[in-house]
């Protein structure tokens, strides 16, 4: 098959399966690893929150990859750096300096996955014309969510069993990132022989880096004239508050001791509720909600997403009371809160390409989620030092009072009642397929 035609089905699966592992292993297997080498909430928290630095400035960087080597070499190299960062973390964790190396390995593979996204968005565009953009965006969106779910769920499964089988956590660790970083070199050689090689993707531009930059200035000024700015920012902050504070001790929750207020599960069954089933609760919640908010539109949505990203959050105050030695109530209580995450977070995403419409939307988009990134970011830093302090029944407590901020915005949130249905919320360029 000639190279510039290949078919979308032999590279589009395995593209998108790359682009989620690696930013579930730097916000999500990075949590639990930190936790199963004992460091404290408060480290993990804060050191984890800002490895979300490369995607806050993501859009500063993004115009130089469209104009600086084709998109095809930017996916293959930044495969090949996150296979590298992965190898680094694996030769690291068993040494006395493993928290320094493996920090700057994470962000060497955040920057690396986030550079990942732009390129691969981009030709994503550039390889599918718009019927195949169209029938494939479900494909791509599967294909990450499966890799959610690998990486959040049977990797932190497999770092278990070798955890019980060597008795080493170090060890079993080092061994789980060395099968990572083998993927991701094996993801970069199929790629640079698969990947077709489309006549547009010249890595060229009529303008130069200088022009690029003061484009780029010109658009990112006019985004904080737009009207509406100052509470749109707030929105794009707030509205995930108490979900960017509970995501970061969700799973040292459920791996923490009885004694102290967690409900001691084993590596393996963290992998398995909140990596396998609230995973799955995550992407049925937010195929619900693209469905409703395609037949109503996100004005008339707007409330019950909003009550459903806040209120579901309660299952972890059950949790941190009870205590309950049932599996199955702890696999609900996670299913529970996931799914209304994934059900409130579609009215997050549209709202975000509503405020983005107009001329320059691919890169307010891109703003956007700058922002989105950010209000993970900030809160997440905190929310281990205030459930050392608070422990966890008084932490989920606290989350829920966090979540009224998002609760007292909807009122003033302003948009066309069409907005959402069919065809209207069409996806700028560079969306971001994560749940951040």
């Amino acid at each position: 098959m000639n190279k510039a035609t290949r078919s979308p089905w032999s590279w589009i699966p395995t593209l998108y399966f790359a682009e989620g592992l690696p930013y579930v292993a730097v916000m999500t297997i990075s949590v639990i690893l930190y936790k199963r080498f004992g460091l404290s909430n408060t480290d993990i928290a804060l050191y984890t929150s800002w490895l979300y630095l490369p995607w806050v400035i993501k859009p500063f960087w993004s115009p130089f990859v469209d104009i600086l080597k084709t998109k095809r070499w930017w996916i293959v190299s930044m495969q090949l750096l996150i296979g590298a960062g992965l190898a680094g973390i694996a030769f690291t964790l068993p040494t006395p300096f493993y928290l320094q190396a493996s920090l700057a390995f994470f962000w060497l593979m955040a920057f690396s996955s986030a550079t990942h996204d732009i390129a691969a968005d981009g030709f994503y565009m550039l390889a599918l014309d718009d019927s195949q953009q169209s029938f494939f965006v479900g494909i791509r969106s599967t294909f990450y969510r499966l890799a959610m779910i690998t990486g959040q769920g049977l990797l932190i499964i497999l770092a278990g069993f070798f955890e019980k089988s060597t008795g080493r956590i170090p060890f079993a660790w080092s061994i789980t990132f060395f099968i990572l970083a083998g993927l991701f070199i094996a993801f970069a050689v199929y790629h640079r022989i698969i990947l077709p090689r489309p006549s547009s993707d010249t890595g060229k531009a009529a303008r130069t880096p200088k022009e690029v930059a003061a484009e780029f200035g010109r658009t990112f000024a006019s985004f904080f004239t737009k009207k509406g700015i100052v509470l749109a920012i707030a929105f794009m902050l707030l509205f995930r508050l108490a979900e960017a504070m509970l995501v970061k001790l969700a799973s040292p929750f459920l791996l923490d001791a009885r004694d102290i207020g967690g409900l001691g599960l084993s590596t393996q069954q963290v992998g398995l509720v909140y990596g396998t089933i609230g995973v799955i609760a995550l992407t049925i919640g937010g195929i619900l909600g693209g469905i409703v908010a395609s037949r109503h539109g996100l004005k008339h949505w707007l409330w019950p997403m909003a009550l459903a990203i806040t209120l579901p959050n309660v299952a972890y105050v059950f949790l941190s009371i009870y205590q309950p030695d049932n599996f199955f109530w702890v696999n609900l209580a996670v299913a529970v809160e996931q799914l209304g995450y994934g059900f409130g977070f579609t009215a997050y995403m549209l709202y975000m390409i509503y405020f983005s419409q107009g001329e320059h939307k691919t890169a307010h988009y891109s703003i956007c989620t700058g922002f989105m990134a950010l209000g993970m970011m900030l809160p997440g830093m905190a929310a281990g030092w205030i459930q050392e302090h608070l422990g966890y029944e008084h932490f989920f407590i606290l989350i829920m009072i966090l979540t009224i901020p998002t609760l007292i915005l909807i009122p003033f949130i302003k948009v066309d009642k069409e907005f959402g249905k069919s065809k209207k919320a069409i996806q700028p360029a560079g969306e971001v397929t994560t749940e951040q």
